[in-house]
């Protein structure tokens, strides 16, 4: 996840880096003038994976702009609310070696993402590494009423062995051409549906969804497939939900009235 941050007021500044809402950031950026550019940052990799026994893992941040950058790292447990909403708590269970760096123009450094309280648990761990860039670190520029500074939400699982997800799904109606699908996550490690297509028993194409989004263990998630022309007819039908390992799982669905 990449969110662009404007920060106006310390206090504003705070609730956006709780929220990281792309929407409101967005809106806020268009209605404020004056906003100085943010600085070009990269994070690798992009997702991270750790076993229990792993106690660190190496992460190269890259500065791809012309100018030095002060960047800053905090980790956060990451849950989700009934529905799905994500909820971010900071943490101290992992830290990033150094938490603070700063960086030469077009240039990159390897840290290291470290577990400092490592919890025994059949379940999978997850994370996420908030890395972004100190803009308050440079001068203040003549004139200037924003600065404007890019962050990096990045999910980190530490999953034990024969963790898995359990990915159920069923189907109800919300208009004659769209439907919700119902996904809930029983399993011990979470699921990435990426792409929903329902089918008919005839294997007929009725809708299609090109987005989806994390499912945590015990998480419960709706996601809205509409068919660009004409009702989806009612009766049995099979759902196809793409995952983000490539793999696809299908379902026996019923298409309400």
């Amino acid at each position: 996840m990449v969110t662009a941050i404007t920060r106006p007021a310390p206090t504003l500044l705070m609730n956006l880096h709780r929220n990281f809402s792309t929407f409101a950031l967005a809106a806020l950026t268009a209605v404020l003038p004056a906003a100085a550019e943010a600085g070009v940052f990269s994070v690798s990799p992009v997702r991270m994976y750790m076993a229990p026994k792993d106690r660190a893992i190496a992460v190269t941040i890259n500065n791809e702009g012309d100018e030095e950058m002060v960047m800053q790292a905090d980790v956060y447990t990451w849950k989700q609310k009934p529905g799905g909403e994500d909820q971010l708590t900071l943490t101290e269970d992992m830290i990033l070696s150094p938490p603070i760096l700063k960086l030469a123009p077009r240039s990159r450094q390897v840290v290291r993402l470290a577990m400092l309280a490592p919890r025994p648990t059949g379940e999978q761990l997850t994370y996420r590494l908030v890395v972004r860039e100190v803009p308050e670190a440079k001068p203040a520029e003549k004139n200037l009423q924003l600065q404007l500074a890019l962050a990096f939400s990045l999910p980190v699982f530490i999953t034990p062995p024969g963790a898995k997800r359990q990915l159920g799904c069923t189907i109800d109606r919300v208009t004659a051409n769209t439907v919700r699908a119902d996904c809930e996550n029983t399993g011990n490690a979470y699921a990435q549906p990426r792409e929903f297509t329902l089918l008919s028993t005839s294997g007929e194409k009725l809708a299609v969804r090109d987005s989806g989004g994390y499912i945590l263990p015990s998480i419960k998630r709706s996601f809205d497939i509409k068919r660009a022309e004409g009702p989806i007819p009612a009766g049995n039908a099979k759902l196809a939900v793409g995952l983000d390992d490539g793999s696809t799982q299908n379902f026996d669905v019923s298409i309400p009235k």
